[in-house]
């Protein structure tokens, strides 16, 4: 029997941007399973809380039936051990990403050479956008409706009143 192909992207997803979606939807066509997990840091200070975060993905990410939303604190590693992840999905927007990222995926293969690290580089439309643009965007009183899924764009008109 082959080897089941399991990915993790993680992030903090707050919020859920059409990027991240690009890479889910790319993601998705290269492992059976692609979890998609949501990092609970207690040193920041979030928008949305972690199960907001889930509702919006899940909902944003209906239609793909191999896509599923969780959450992890600790190190990315142990909990891609515990969820027998052989995958990593990072995306890469500019060079400066790379360049932070390269450092975690070899770190990441030191602590468990058995979880790999794929790049995927953003998509041209979307290599801009960051949750933090899209939140400082929208509390100074601008329109995100092109960045951010419908699911988001609601839960953001209510939660930054203009």
């Amino acid at each position: 029997m082959p080897r089941q192909l399991i990915g993790i992207y993680p992030g903090s997803f707050d919020p859920l941007t059409n990027g991240h979606l690009d890479l889910i939807d790319r993601g998705s066509r290269l492992v059976d399973d692609l979890i998609v997990a949501i990092l609970r840091n207690t040193q920041k200070e979030p928008l949305f809380s972690v199960e907001e975060r889930t509702a919006m993905i899940r909902e944003s990410t209906r239609q793909w039936g191999n896509v599923e939303v969780d959450s992890f604190d600790g190190l990315l590693i142990d909990y891609a051990a515990r969820r027998n992840a052989n995958t990593i999905l990072r995306g890469i927007r500019a060079v400066s990403d790379y360049e932070s990222e390269l450092q975690m995926a070899l770190i990441n293969r030191r602590l468990r050479p058995e979880t790999e690290t794929i790049f995927l580089m953003a998509s041209e439309e979307n290599s801009f956008i960051s949750s933090r643009m899209v939140k400082e965007i929208i509390t100074l009183g601008g329109d995100v409706s092109s960045f951010v899924p419908p699911a988001v764009l609601s839960r953001l008109r209510t939660k930054v009143p203009n």
